[in-house]
């Protein structure tokens, strides 16, 4: 098989350096275009310095001719841009999008929630979310791939598998999660101003933000319940990382052993997922820098009642590592390859 070529769209940012860096050591990928806007004309590595080693071509304005040269399109851009490029894909071409423009299966949500007008909804049907070990083979059927958010790769992993089994009351989870604030972009500075971003911890979104639709849409989809969730997401002082805090009531039956057992044959065979020994304090720290996500079960001081960690690196497999993964599932590639990070 040979490399496929590849444009960048978005390559600047934080999640689109990740993806670069990642793709620059993936064997099969060829890194043909990197397009931006305010960035055209400039060399990549101006904005990450590991890149200078690589011979990649400089920062161009988008043009929908580069479709005919590549075979993979990856958006890292704001919610709404991937969207008008999905209009000028060709059939050759695979569309990798790590921004919220195909998550969401419903126009009207999506609209919403965003706040903004779809301008592709009939590119929704041909689009699969994808959790790459839930998602599986059925990444092959659809020409655009929409990979989750950060929060809720990090809340989805572990509650999907458990409210499937019924071992938790799907009507009372609280999540509580935490991420480093490379996940607001690189605007985080300017929109935190006031907010003394390297000192302070600050709750946000409360009730409403935007992954409360997409946690709602798979937890849905996947169980085929009708769930019921508070998740309340934090900024914190540090770069990058995320730790989520999931509080679940157990369902009369159920206890720790079943919900760890659950889990464990669940993703077995799944590399980046790595469920630790019960009652193991888990801190980003053991995530930064890889593709996993490490999901610990911890007993509460009520029996009827446990409390589940799940770690990852919001910019590798909350960003640019699980689209890589996505990508290497659809073409048949090895699991890990360009992620062993």
């Amino acid at each position: 098989m040979g490399k496929k070529n590849v444009l960048i769209y978005g390559a600047t940012g934080y999640i689109g350096l990740q993806l670069t860096k990642l793709l620059c050591k993936h064997k099969n990928i060829n890194i043909k275009y990197l397009c931006g806007s305010t960035s055209v004309g400039k060399k990549i590595d101006t904005y990450e310095q590991k890149l200078k080693k690589y011979k990649l071509p400089k920062i161009s304005q988008f043009k929908k001719e580069f479709l005919s040269d590549v075979d993979i399109i990856f958006t890292a851009l704001p919610n709404g841009e991937a969207q008008s490029i999905s209009k000028f894909l060709n059939k050759n071409n695979l569309l990798i999008d790590l921004a919220a423009d195909f998550r969401l299966k419903n126009k009207k949500e999506y609209e919403k929630w965003y706040k903004i007008k779809h301008k592709a909804s009939y590119q929704i049907k041909k689009s699969i979310y994808s959790i790459p070990e839930i998602s599986g083979q059925l990444i092959k059927k659809f020409q655009i791939i929409s990979c989750p958010g950060c929060y809720p790769t990090s809340v989805l992993i572990p509650l999907i598998p458990l409210i499937k089994k019924n071992l938790i009351n799907n009507q009372t989870i609280i999540i509580d999660s935490k991420s480093g604030y490379s996940g607001a972009g690189r605007g985080v500075h300017k929109k935190y101003k006031d907010k003394n971003l390297y000192e302070s911890l600050s709750a946000y979104g409360l009730a409403n933000h935007r992954h409360n639709s997409e946690i709602q849409q798979e937890l849905d989809q996947k169980t085929g319940k009708k769930n019921k969730f508070h998740f309340t997401p934090h900024l914190t002082p540090m770069f990058r990382g995320i730790l989520s805090t999931i509080y679940v009531d157990l369902k009369k039956g159920s206890n720790i052993n079943k919900i760890i057992k659950v889990l464990n044959i669940q993703y077995k065979s799944q590399k980046f997922i790595k469920i630790t020994k019960i009652n193991t304090f888990l801190s980003t720290n053991d995530v930064i820098n890889t593709n996993n996500c490490l999901i610990s079960v911890c007993k509460s001081k009520y029996k009827d009642k446990i409390i589940i960690l799940s770690a990852i690196d919001n910019l590798i497999k909350g960003g640019g590592g699980q689209a890589v993964q996505n990508m290497n599932n659809y073409y048949g590639f090895d699991q890990s390859e360009g992620l062993n990070v």
